[in-house]
């Protein structure tokens, strides 16, 4: 079995991918549409991809690219704690104060706002593709006084790199649900995890008052709970946009059957992204 991750090794997305499919054949890419074009092509099994941040929120690459690209469906979830740590070439350890340069991806450097601001005001910051990517970088230039944001496996995984500073986030709650992504027809197993979802997308009809109203009543008066509901543009004009839905239950014979059997006769269109269980890492 061949899965995709968002790559290079001992990203965050690595260590889902190691987490939940331990005896597959894990392949890195280096980008979100890459990993999910594979996929979708039949180059690889599953996709395992950022889908959403407890701090920054959802990943719109993932969730767009997923609607307006591919014919794939969420089969699973992983969610992982984000611990971030300031990485540094074991030559530069005694002078990691001084460095010149922090680099990592965007969302990682946002989440060590306050420590950065502390330690390394009016200090250039690089974006990078992955936090694992920031880490590969300093270890391939260690005659420069440079520090990655990154996770403790890339440490172990990139020789020479050691852990300057640990747990340099600000907010100790900071998760990340990763998706595994794959076409309807590929059977693949996977554990039960502790809570069960269905993801819906749902396009209201134009201009009819009250219909998200009328959505979430559908909803509402069967007892189901939704645990998301956020809104992305259609990417057809202003003021067009679509709602991914999370309820918490897996798809049964009845009730969401039923909610989406209502939605549909208010005009709404409905797309099942899927129906799965989702894994505490």
């Amino acid at each position: 079995m061949k899965v995709g991750y968002l790559g290079p090794k001992a990203t965050f997305t690595d260590y889902a991918a190691r987490k939940l499919f331990n005896e597959a054949e894990r392949i890195p890419f280096v980008s979100i549409p890459e990993c999910m074009d594979a996929a979708s092509e039949g180059e690889i099994d599953a996709a395992i991809v950022p889908l959403e941040n407890s701090i920054e929120g959802s990943v719109n690459l993932t969730v767009d690219y997923l609607v307006h690209e591919t014919d794939l469906h969420i089969i699973g979830e992983a969610v992982v704690p984000i611990r971030q740590h300031l990485l540094v070439h074991q030559d530069n350890l005694e002078k990691w104060r001084n460095a010149e340069l922090i680099c990592s991806h965007p969302h990682a450097l946002a989440q060590c706002h306050k420590f950065l601001h502390k330690e390394f005001k009016g200090i250039s910051l690089e974006h990078m593709a992955s936090t694992a990517a920031a880490a590969k970088f300093v270890q391939e230039h260690p005659e420069q006084n440079i520090a990655a944001i990154a996770n403790s496996l890339a440490a172990e995984e990139y020789d020479g790199l050691v852990l300057a500073q640990q747990n340099i986030h600000d907010y100790s709650y900071n998760h990340t649900v990763f998706a595994v992504l794959a076409k309807p027809e590929k059977e693949i197993q996977l554990d039960q995890g502790e809570e069960f979802k269905t993801s819906l997308m749902i396009t209201l009809p134009s201009d009819q008052a009250g219909a998200l109203h009328q959505v979430l009543s559908a909803f509402s008066w069967r007892k189901l709970n939704l645990s998301k509901i956020e809104s992305r543009p259609m990417k057809t004009g202003l003021g067009k946009y679509f709602f991914i839905i999370d309820i918490n239950l897996k798809m049964d014979e009845v009730l969401i059957p039923g909610a989406i059997a209502e939605i549909e006769a208010l005009g709404c269109t409905v797309k099942m992204l899927g129906s799965y269980s989702s894994h505490k890492i």
